[in-house]
């Protein structure tokens, strides 16, 4: 078995898309980054590479690299995934929190555990989301960023 876990954030910046667990939010306001910026999956993509001691995001899909920009952060969490398939490893279980205070993201939690689940090509049992506040402290509560934070376990493919 290995564990691995994976942090990001990201700024919020008017005029982008939000963009989490793969799931577009409706919200006034979206992540600022090079790629879709999706926090959630970026979170994931280094808790999963780190599993299997290949690194983080940033030596895979750099963010100087123009192929990448504006890429669906899905796509590349389908390359990770090919990577630790590569490696003899399947996902055991994932489990993520998302830190944000506006907007509510409740409504959209199951969406993105369904997407993140189809790619991984695991069942969504073994996915869980969670979404909380910092209590307007610090960035994340003057909405100046959302982070994200993942830890995973893998087994050795039979």
């Amino acid at each position: 078995m290995r564990v691995g876990i994976g942090y990001d954030v990201h700024a919020l910046k008017k005029g982008e898309e939000l963009i989490l667990g793969g799931t577009r939010i409706d919200y006034k306001w979206g992540l600022e980054g090079h790629s879709d910026a999706d926090v959630l999956l970026h979170a994931i993509k280094d808790a999963l590479l780190g599993a299997v001691g290949e690194g983080d995001i940033g030596q895979h899909f750099p963010d100087d690299d123009p192929q990448y920009k504006g890429i669906s952060s899905l796509a590349l969490l389908e390359e990770v995934a090919k990577i630790i398939a590569a490696k003899g490893f399947v996902v055991n279980n994932l489990d993520t929190v998302i830190q944000a205070q506006k907007p509510k993201l409740a409504p959209y939690l199951n969406q993105m555990r369904k997407k993140i689940a189809q790619t991984l090509k695991i069942n969504e049992t073994r996915v869980n989301i969670k979404a909380t506040t910092t209590e307007h402290l610090g960035f994340i509560g003057r909405k100046e960023g959302i982070a994200a934070q993942a830890i995973v376990s893998l087994n050795e493919e039979d």
